[in-house]
């Protein structure tokens, strides 16, 4: 099967052929087992294929089928797979075979596992997700844990331990718990990040994002401090005074500029920079720096496009309605998808990318016929090939 067959039977799957079906039909059963078997699949137009049948199956049909591939299927991959479309789903299916899984020995289906609790928050786990905190050393698994004890930091116990482990273990790890903090818009961690971003080192960047994203004007001294000190963070540094309310204008244009300047002429860095700060803008809410990102990148040689559409993935990953609300003004559609696409082939986060998918497939099924949304989503049902 080839891509372009494999899309058009989504395609077909999806709409039917007279698109007046309001929500999925059921789907003959021996082929669903036959789809979930092929999730493994080593050619990547079966696998495709096979999640696109999965995904438009009713859940009511397709949750008890997933969730024993999860529990009992001999492969691997099949058994991570299934548990990511179960995960995508969502219901009351998926939370025990989520239980089952939390201590497999298979990393992926623990880092699964993990990311529903990041967006699933159940109090009565907390105990279990902060001793996880003292055992689990997965450089894939840690970052989906970090995530999953920051949703549930209006406990005290949660937010005590996110402070301190700002501070110690790898970098890596440390620098997914300052993203946790960003996500949640922690207000209660500002004084460890402004003492972190006084600091030069692999951290600083991360905590003027993350201090950037919280919005918090408490922060704008310690921003103001590193003007003029590093050219190839200014960009950033100009981003997080624009998001805490110090001439946002002048310090967006600046940004604006830097990253059209820097992808012109191929400064990697400085592209990096200008983006990064864009995007954690975007993830505030700024729809002026979303279509800065998509402008660049759309037109962007493929070093800048590649920078420009890690940040643009992450964003549609973690703030799924701001890009999709963007994607509807854009007269380039197709060429703002691919930019998107490219984003996730490189970030290979699957759970964060399927809840995409069901974001955007929501919004098909809502969507009026001929409407510039239900447009949006068929777009990306193509070109992401979901």
């Amino acid at each position: 099967m080839t891509r372009s067959t494999a899309v058009a039977v989504a395609s077909l799957l999806l709409f039917g052929a007279d698109r007046v079906a309001a929500q999925p039909a059921p789907v003959d059963g021996q082929a669903l087992q036959a789809a979930i078997d092929q999730l493994g699949d080593f050619d990547y137009d079966t696998r495709t294929a096979a999640s696109s049948l999965v995904r438009r199956a009713p859940v009511e049909q397709v949750g008890p089928a997933l969730a024993a591939a999860v529990t009992g299927h001999d492969e691997g991959y099949v058994r991570f797979r299934a548990l990511v479309l179960l995960v995508g789903f969502g219901g009351a299916t998926a939370k025990p075979v989520v239980l089952d899984v939390l201590d497999d020995p298979n990393d992926r289906l623990r880092a699964v596992a993990y990311g529903y609790f990041a967006h699933e928050p159940d109090p009565s786990m907390v105990p279990r997700l902060l001793q996880a905190l003292d055992t689990e050393t997965s450089e894939f698994v840690r970052p989906a844990l970090i995530r999953a004890v920051a949703a549930h930091d209006d406990n005290a116990a949660v937010r005590e331990r996110l402070i301190a482990d700002i501070d110690r273990g790898e970098d890596f790890f440390r620098g997914g718990v300052i993203e946790a903090l960003a996500d949640r818009g922690a207000e209660y961690a500002l004084d460890a990040l402004m003492r972190i971003v006084a600091q030069p080192g692999p951290l600083q960047d991360d905590a003027l994002l993350a201090l950037t994203r919280i919005g918090d004007a408490r922060a704008l001294g310690s921003i103001a401090a590193l003007q003029g000190r590093d050219a190839e963070m200014e960009p950033m540094v100009s981003a997080a005074a624009a998001m805490l309310g110090s001439d946002r204008d002048e310090h967006f244009q600046y940004v604006s500029e830097s990253l059209r300047f820097a992808a012109a002429g191929d400064n990697a860095d400085v592209v990096r920079s200008a983006a990064a700060g864009l995007g954690a803008l975007a993830a505030g809410g700024d729809a002026g720096a979303v279509q800065e990102l998509f402008d660049v990148g759309v037109d962007a040689d493929p070093g800048p496009r590649d920078a420009i559409a890690l940040v643009l993935g992450m964003l549609a990953m973690r703030d799924s309605a701001v890009v999709l609300e963007h994607l509807e003004t854009r007269t380039d559609l197709p060429a703002a998808a691919l930019v998107l696409r490219d984003g996730f082939d490189m970030l290979d986060e699957d759970l964060a990318e399927e809840r995409f998918f069901m974001t955007a497939r929501a919004a098909f099924w809502a969507a009026p016929e001929g409407s510039r949304s239900r447009a949006v989503s068929e777009e990306l049902i193509k070109v992401l090939e979901f």
